[in-house]
């Protein structure tokens, strides 16, 4: 997810042009002064490809949607400072983007706060590892792959519980909690968080003791953007063994997918907790015309196979788990194989940065708190097979992420939480049909209604604009939602209170 930082508007107009009122206002405040190639307007011809370069959904690509005067690349910190005083100064809108996988294009796409522009953070993405301390310095602007890589580099006995899909913006990914293989183990990226930089909207780079341990506890799970501009995390490491395990199973209808999806319902939460086994449920073509459910079992171990096939056939036999199913690993190469990257991928394509996922897509998410029934599962495979390319994420929660409170940081989904589902409608043919699947995904959520938390909950960086509602009264790109504020909210009462005066 990717950082937002929406500003107040004064009352005056700005000058023409933007670009160069805007380059004006910052060399007259920021030191090193910034060069004119730091920006990249509509009439550049590099504009369509940096615009779209960490951008993931190519909904918010097409012509018709509104694009950024221009794009700032602050080359350092102290330029972050600068464009928040004359974006504010100027009355310009301006939107903050770190990474690439921002479900509704919020990052990019702005309809009702024009003129607006965006300062990408691509280029602060340095990574400073600390082994004797366990810890790590790393900008917004680097991906989380390029941060597995840095600690891989100093030891291969350390790791960071974040995402599983490598080239996750570090800013936005940990505001919003950051999740993956290690979750049931340490818990997310914001736990596992000992400091921060911010820029706050008067441009003041603020740490953890500067800005207070209020401020500090909301930008760690709960959406940063609402508080200012992140510019870098102070990260724990945690130890990993240096062999772990990994496998993928496969089982289709025909196979008993049903009964052991219900299965793994009972039991992922309670797992050993080094022990990481989510579901991908995805269509596979049979025949030309033909196409079948395919539920896939994908796995992390924190230990040997020999190890994990004890705990297998002890807690989980229904998938049947093989000596030949596992893959014995490093860390570092785990995070590739969970990334699903190609297989003789090394682990230095994770400096690459670049999104291998880019399509037309809707996303929804829920939480779930009791095993979905079997019957449900039945109707859940028919409304499947009726969509192209639909796709659906079960991640399972318990261990660590059962023992942290629900308000140690703003992120509720803990004791309690078997699982998350992320929903994925996917489409090829552009804008043409764009709302048949958004219509069908929407039905699949409604569907799942009986079956999920209720009240109904969502995680946050997976970003759903039907959940809100813009001043227009249509859920839409044109703005934030601001949504509903979690129950952690009353612990940290006068907090939100003054965010809300």
């Amino acid at each position: 997810m990717l950082v937002v930082l929406s500003l107040l508007l004064l009352p005056w107009t700005i000058s023409y042009p933007i670009q160069e009122s805007f380059l004006q206002c910052l060399n007259s405040i920021s030191q090193p002064s910034i060069p004119f190639s730091a920006f990249c307007s509509q009439n550049d011809s590099s504009f369509s490809s940096l615009l779209q370069s960490s951008a993931q959904n190519l909904r918010y690509l097409e012509p018709s949607k509104p694009k950024p005067e221009f794009i700032f690349t602050p080359l350092h910190e102290s330029h972050v400072q600068g464009a928040v005083i004359c974006s504010r100064e100027l009355g310009i809108h301006m939107i903050v983007r770190s990474g690439g996988h921002d479900y509704e294009g919020l990052s990019y796409v702005s309809e009702i706060e024009t003129p607006f522009i965006v300062v990408d953070l691509s280029k602060l993405r340095s990574i400073s590892v600390d082994i004797p301390d366990n810890s790590a310095w790393i900008q917004a602007g680097a991906t989380i792959g390029e941060v597995y890589y840095r600690i891989s580099e100093k030891s291969n006995t350390h790791g960071f519980p974040a995402g599983l899909y490598t080239s996750l913006g570090v800013g936005g990914h940990i505001t919003g909690g950051a999740y993956g293989g290690l979750m049931r183990k340490y818990g997310l990226g914001a736990d596992n968080v000992i400091d921060a930089q911010i820029v706050d909207v008067n441009g003041r780079i603020l740490d953890r003791a500067a800005m207070g341990e209020d401020l500090f506890w909301a930008i760690r799970g709960g959406g940063g953007a609402s508080f200012g501009v992140i510019l870098s995390w102070k990260i724990k490491l945690v130890p990993v063994p240096p062999i772990v395990t990994v496998f993928t199973v496969n089982k289709t209808l025909e196979q008993g997918a049903t009964k052991t999806l219900y299965r793994w319902q009972q039991v992922a939460d309670k797992l050993d907790e080094n022990l990481f086994i989510r579901v991908i449920i995805h269509m596979a073509p049979v025949t030309d015309s033909l196409r079948a459910v395919i539920t896939k079992y994908n796995a992390l171990f924190l230990g040997g196979a020999d190890r994990l096939l004890q705990i297998m056939q002890q807690s989980f036999p229904e998938l049947g788990l093989t000596q030949q199913d596992c893959i014995e690993t490093s860390w570092i190469k785990s995070m590739l194989y969970m990334g699903e990257h190609p297989s003789d991928a090394t682990p230095e394509v994770l400096l690459q940065g670049k999104s291998t996922f880019k399509n037309h897509f809707k996303a929804k998410s829920d939480f779930v708190k009791e095993p979905i029934p079997e019957t449900a599962l039945e109707g859940l495979w028919t409304r499947l097979l009726q969509e192209e390319i639909p796709l659906m994420i079960w991640n399972p929660y318990g261990g660590m992420m059962s023992k942290i409170s629900e308000s140690e940081i703003p992120f509720p989904h803990r004791q309690g939480t078997l699982f998350k589902i992320q929903y994925v409608s996917m489409w090829q043919d552009g804008g043409k049909n764009a709302e048949r699947h958004i219509d069908w995904i929407r039905e699949l959520y409604h569907y799942m209604t009986p079956y999920v938390s209720n009240p109904r909950t969502a995680y946050v960086n997976y970003r759903d604009l039907d959940l809100g509602v813009n001043k227009k009264s249509n859920p839409s790109y044109a703005r934030p939602m601001l949504g509903s504020i979690p129950p952690v909210r009353k612990t940290r009462g006068n907090f939100w209170k003054s965010l809300e005066s």
